[in-house]
């Protein structure tokens, strides 16, 4: 039996914890209350740097001029700043005042090989070389916005850099969209070069997206595998060169190429378990032949590969060889089979997005917080959370009243977003930043 001595000490010992923690999470509200009333203030200046970088598109690794504009803003700020990161990488560090984590925010700035067709006044005009061929180039993803956000979360962090609990490294990455032909780049060269290891290590990182299809203020949240791995996958079919007048004294590998890219339709309908993990297989490109009389030597087959872990992969991997090597036997031809790993799956941590829900649920309002159902586009976003911890989300950008069946979608010459869905992804930064600082929801 537990004396009334015993419980007058344990009841004071309570009260003085709660006494403490009071004032420190009076101090975190008021931090989170700041950082909010400034992205009101600052949203003509995020607009003027979006539409800056959506007028000045830079394929991946070339964004220089982005990287240049973005690194004049984090030293204004008096925030450390490292450039040169994976060719044109920007890393920006920000140590408050007082003791705590280091957390990661990542932008990613490249744009993308289309030529713009919507009509506002700051639309790329922007042409380049891109695999030898003259295109347009086009902010057709909403990079321009992730940008310009982790801008203003930069500059409204630094603004309250001595009452931060911890440290804050700013990472704005090269190339996501993938690297050009024989390079290297985006997050798995940014690895690579120490962005994680080198200087404060970070014990968490967050990253978001714009989606051209879900409403403005929304923030789509998933916990585990909310975005596909991607994989290329190409195919080489050797066989005969012959007259297409006589096609018995040859191997057509038009032919054995047709049923290749056939069965391989058999594979996810038929050969995995799909209750299990949804995957795709689709064929992009095929090529061979230079005349209708000429049945060739060679045909190049090339798709991709989307799946949600990675024993789907190896599974599909090994399908995709042994149908084709298989068929092309059959038909008297070789088929040579290679594999490249563009992106794992871009796995939200389970335990830090469950401490995280609360905080996404305060920045933007319970009722615009949406858990998503995953989706078979990929993220190189993916390579960090292999190595920490990660939470990637997802900011509604479509204008409100529109149809997300007709919405403009990404990648595409239309495109396009709200730009007042900005607001939502700077508070929800710098809620996450600041709430993962002060230890808000840890268990």
């Amino acid at each position: 039996m537990k004396s009334a001595y015993t419980l007058t000490i344990k009841t004071s010992i309570v009260g003085l914890m709660l006494a403490l923690a009071l004032p420190a999470a009076a101090q975190q509200n008021k931090l989170v209350s700041r950082a909010h009333a400034m992205v009101d203030k600052l949203e003509p200046k995020v607009i003027e740097w979006r539409r800056d970088f959506h007028q000045h598109p830079e394929l991946a690794n070339r964004e220089k001029r982005t990287a240049e504009k973005v690194a004049q803003h984090l030293k204004s700020l008096g925030i450390e700043v490292q450039t040169g990161i994976a060719h044109t990488g920007v890393v920006g560090i920000l140590k408050g005042g007082k003791p705590g984590p280091v957390v990661a925010l990542r932008a990613d700035m490249d744009a993308l090989p289309v030529t713009e067709r919507v009509d506002v006044p700051f639309a790329s005009k922007v042409r380049t070389t891109f695999n030898g061929q003259e295109v347009g180039v086009m902010h057709a993803c909403g990079h321009d916005a992730h940008t310009a956000m982790l801008m203003a979360t930069a500059e409204i962090l630094a603004s309250m850099k001595n009452e931060l609990p911890g440290t804050v490294k700013f990472i704005f990455q090269p190339s996501e969209e993938g690297a050009p032909a024989g390079e290297e780049g985006g997050a798995s060269l940014m690895i690579k070069e120490g962005v994680l290891d080198k200087g404060p290590k970070p014990e968490v990182i967050f990253g978001l997206h714009m989606n051209s299809q879900a409403e403005v203020g929304q923030v789509l949240y998933r916990a585990g595998g909310i975005m596909a791995s991607a994989d290329v996958f190409r195919i080489k079919v050797k066989g005969k060169q012959v007259h297409g007048a006589n096609p018995w004294d040859g191997v057509d590998p038009i032919t054995v190429s047709a049923q290749i890219v056939t069965g391989l339709q058999t594979i996810v309908s038929r050969q995995v378990q799909l209750t299990e993990d949804p995957a795709v297989v689709s064929i992009g490109m095929i090529q061979g032949g230079v005349r209708n009389n000429i049945i060739p030597e060679e045909v190049l087959i090339e798709g991709t590969i989307r799946a949600f872990s990675p024993e789907m992969q190896d599974q599909i991997h090994e399908k995709i060889e042994l149908t084709a090597t298989k068929i092309a036997e059959s038909g008297g031809a070789v088929a040579e089979v290679s594999f490249q790993r563009m992106a794992p799956v871009t796995f939200n941590d389970v335990a830090l997005t469950e401490r995280m829900l609360p905080t996404l649920q305060a920045a933007a309002g319970r009722d615009k917080v949406v858990q998503m159902k995953p989706v078979t586009i990929a993220e190189d976003f993916a390579f960090y959370q292999q190595k920490i911890p990660g939470l990637f989300l997802f900011i509604g950008g479509m204008p409100k009243g529109q149809d997300p069946k007709t919405a403009p979608a990404h990648h595409t010459p239309v495109f396009f977003i709200d730009e007042s869905s900005m607001r939502t992804g700077i508070k929800t930064l710098t809620s996450l930043t600041l709430d993962y600082m002060a230890g808000k929801g840890k268990k």
